[in-house]
């Protein structure tokens, strides 16, 4: 658990799927990172968002499915078999973007309010001491997304944060950018 939030958010980094392992959040402290993750700017307070929990039980369901929905759409065996390996983690949470018709919030605002959720989800697993890791593939197709994950018309999977316990091994960071390269100030 990290008390220092601007320390948390220098040291913070993502923890690929293969190294987390089980247990995951119960329910209740799921709920409460969900919770957490729900503080995101909202112009109109339209709530442009909702989750999907994937468990255990429905990530093994899912697994081959996705496979074979990667196959269908032109996968070979190895991009098959990483799909499948991607829902091996111990609980996964897809944000989907849930857009509202509005007369001044365009849908591009709340999709990145939706996308908001999915950073305050990973920081929040984070900070509370679990691994975690924001992705998408081929499970945030439209196609599969609508078939076995419940979506409407209209709605797109932002992000799949998966959550479990840290593996033992160090996460290597990744070079970072370089921010004076990429900033501009206008006075």
């Amino acid at each position: 658990m990290h008390h220092d939030p601007l320390s948390f958010l220098r040291q913070r980094r993502s923890h690929p799927p293969r190294t987390l392992q089980p247990p995951a959040p119960d329910r209740e402290e799921l709920t409460d990172l969900l919770t957490l993750a729900a503080r995101v700017p909202d112009h109109g307070k339209l709530e442009p968002w909702r989750f999907v929990v994937l468990e255990r039980p429905a990530l093994e369901r899912l697994a081959p499915l996705l496979a074979d929905h990667v196959t269908r759409t032109g996968g070979d065996a190895a991009a098959a078999q990483k799909a499948r390996d991607a829902f091996g983690s111990p609980l996964i949470v897809a944000v989907v973007s849930s857009p509202k018709d509005h007369p001044k919030v365009p849908e591009w605002e709340q999709f990145l309010s939706a996308g908001a959720v999915c950073l305050s989800l990973l920081n929040g697993a984070l900070a509370a001491g679990y691994g975690a890791s924001w992705l998408t593939g081929p499970a945030a197709e439209p196609d599969f997304a609508r078939a076995h994950l419940g979506l409407q018309q209209g709605e797109r999977i932002v992000g799949f944060i998966h959550i479990g316990t840290r593996g033992s091994a160090e996460i290597p960071d990744r070079p970072r950018p370089d921010v004076a390269s990429r900033t501009t100030y206008l006075s």
